[in-house]
């Protein structure tokens, strides 16, 4: 079984903030979510296999054992991978799911006004959970 894609929006400091949080607190033992930005090749794929707008995306996708989860869920879904206070997050999956998606989309799409820009620089330890760009020939 291969490990979860966490796809994600490269340029938002929301976004970048996440991944870091996986990467701190991801918990021990299982497969470890692996990244790919959605504007790098392998991300435009993913994005149009799924439906997302690579260039404008609404949402973050998680893509694991064999299902794609989308906005609340996906949210939810990473929420349940980390340790610490941050697995309590997962409690909202009793809250009905358009309700939790319409909150995700409030803050999707102000995400940039509200939290600004960003970019991942993956420190070396964390390179292989990244799907990065092939170097030009």
């Amino acid at each position: 079984m291969s490990a979860p894609l966490l796809l994600f929006d490269g340029d938002c400091a929301l976004c970048a903030w996440g991944v870091s949080l996986v990467l701190r607190r991801e918990r021990p033992g299982g497969r470890p979510v692996r990244f790919v930005a959605l504007r790098s090749a392998e991300g435009r794929r993913l994005a149009a296999i799924h439906g997302i707008d690579a260039l404008d995306p609404d949402t973050l996708l998680l893509v694991q054992d064999g299902r794609a989860l989308r906005r609340s869920d996906a949210v939810l879904a990473l929420a349940g991978r980390l340790r610490g206070p941050w697995g309590a997050v997962r409690l909202m999956r009793w809250v009905p799911r358009p309700l939790r998606d319409r909150a995700y989309d409030l803050v999707a799409r102000r995400r940039r006004r509200l939290f600004g820009t960003a970019c991942i620089l993956p420190a070396p330890e964390h390179r292989g959970r990244f799907v990065l760009p092939e170097p030009d020939p």
